[in-house]
């Protein structure tokens, strides 16, 4: 069992474990570090893992001397106590001059390598400072998770009024075995949505089947659906299940549904109809139970109108409209969006993690998103690897992006209409006189507010007809 040195007073102490057997060094931590740290004693391998499982440290400090076992390799050792502790701020120790030992303790996992004698007066300094840093960052990272548990649903991120109810809407329809149809324009997570329904659902645990029906000839896309027999047209060397088929039991998501040809929409209708399905080229119909979710960015309404659209599959898939929002309707989300996919392709691509700018972060709040979500986080992966330091800025963002936001602010300032400039340099003038006037109570002060001459202030208050004395 580890033994605890000594602790210190305040119960805001930093809790540290130091496992080492060297005696010599007991004095020292005792001296120097027992009196600003709660700190254990690990005398073993052993106590060192019993105690980071039992007492939950949060800085570890190892003499790899002294602690690692024999024929053991140290930073093997040390992407042990890492595993034991992922969010533990791990030193090591050496008196032995290690090849590359700094990159390889953090690459293991480690924090830090120090190599011995160690100065015990600078190590309980800079283990104050990190242990600091490492509580805020946790901190950090425990209020980001509630964030982001609060502003998520099924991998689904935004904690806008317009996700909320998105969120509301697919939990209520989970459960039922309805027909769904999700609709919203390109890249706004129609296909999270399909799987957020299926993971609520009864069929959570029986297979979903996803086909793009804009991805193929109709040629191909019967086959794909419907399947085929051997023999049943050129090429056609084996028997061959559809999709459909395949999702019994389970659910078939058909996304851009508006692409499927008449004749297929036909045979779609059937199958929704008779539950039952036919390859092509079979000669009976195969019993089928699924649940359709269907998606589209197309105006079905429109389509069953000009008659590319078959009118009794509409109403067949119909059921359960979902609107899916842009991301330029969802105030509040872009920031979320950013932060999840940034931390996530940092952390997959083993990069420092990177933040914007308020500078940046406003640019991208204000833009459009024609590409909505998957634009963004197309965006957030290229940022993660092209940006050298930690902080993306103004400068880093594509031109198109700046451009943009730039074209918002000149609409804003010159609207499509136009504008009267003499005008409106009139009310831009008598907003700042009001001001100046307000604050200072008479015109001699206000035109030293506004570092102009008094005549010059007399002359603006008779040309408005802005009244005060003084």
């Amino acid at each position: 069992m580890a033994t605890i040195a000594t602790a210190a007073a305040s119960h805001e102490a930093i809790k540290l474990l130091f496992a080492t057997s060297d005696d010599a060094a007991l004095v020292d931590i005792g001296l120097e570090l027992a009196p600003a740290f709660f700190i254990r004693i690990a005398p073993d391998s052993t106590s060192l893992f019993q105690s980071l499982a039992e007492h939950t440290p949060e800085i570890v400090v190892i003499d790899l001397d002294t602690i690692v076992p024999d024929e053991t390799d140290v930073f093997t050792y040390i992407e042990s106590v890492r595993t034991a502790a992922p969010q533990i701020l791990c030193l090591a120790i050496s008196r032995t001059p290690l090849r590359n030992a700094r990159q390889r303790t953090k690459k293991a996992g480690g924090d830090e390598f120090l190599l011995a004698p160690v100065d015990f007066p600078e190590l309980r300094e800079y283990l104050l400072e990190e242990g600091a840093r490492h509580r805020e960052r946790l901190k950090t990272n425990q209020l980001r998770g509630e964030i982001a548990r609060k502003n998520s649903f099924c991998e689904m991120i935004g904690g806008s009024e317009a996700m909320q109810r998105v969120y509301e809407i697919l939990r209520r329809v989970a459960s039922s075995n309805s027909t769904v149809m999700l609709r919203g324009e390109s890249g706004t997570g129609k296909e999270l949505a399909a799987r957020a329904i299926v993971s609520l659902s009864p069929r959570c645990n029986r297979p979903i089947i996803s086909v793009n029906c804009a991805a193929l000839p109709e040629t191909l896309m019967e086959s794909e659906l419907f399947g085929h027999e051997k023999g049943s047209f050129t090429g056609a060397h084996a028997a061959h299940p559809g999709q459909i088929e395949l999702a019994d039991g389970g659910t078939l998501f058909l996304d851009e549904i508006g692409s499927l040809s008449l004749p297929l929409q036909s045979k779609l209708l059937r199958v929704l109809q008779e539950k039952v399905v036919q390859r092509i080229g079979g000669k009976s119909p195969r019993k089928i139970d699924f649940r359709l979710i269907a998606a589209t960015n197309d105006n079905l309404d429109q389509m069953v109108k000009a008659g590319q659209f078959r009118e009794d599959l509409y109403y067949r898939i119909c059921v359960i409209p979902v609107f899916l929002p842009p991301l330029r309707e969802r105030t509040g989300d872009v920031p979320l969006l950013l932060d999840h996919y940034l931390r996530m392709y940092c952390t997959a691509g083993d990069l420092p993690q990177k933040y914007f700018s308020p500078e940046a972060l406003q640019v991208l709040e204000t833009s459009t998103w024609p590409g909505n979500v998957r634009e963004l986080e197309n965006l957030a992966q290229r940022l993660a690897l092209m940006v050298d330091g930690e902080l993306i800025e103004v400068q880093h963002l594509p031109e198109k992006v700046i451009y943009e936001n730039t074209a918002n602010h000149d609409e804003i300032l010159v609207p499509a209409g136009g504008l009267d400039l003499d005008d409106e340099l009139a009310r831009i003038e008598v907003a700042y006189l009001m001001a100046a006037l307000r604050r200072a109570g008479t015109k001699n002060g206000a035109a030293a507010l506004l570092q102009i001459p008094k005549e010059k202030m007399k002359y603006l208050c008779r040309k408005y007809q802005i009244g005060l004395e003084g």
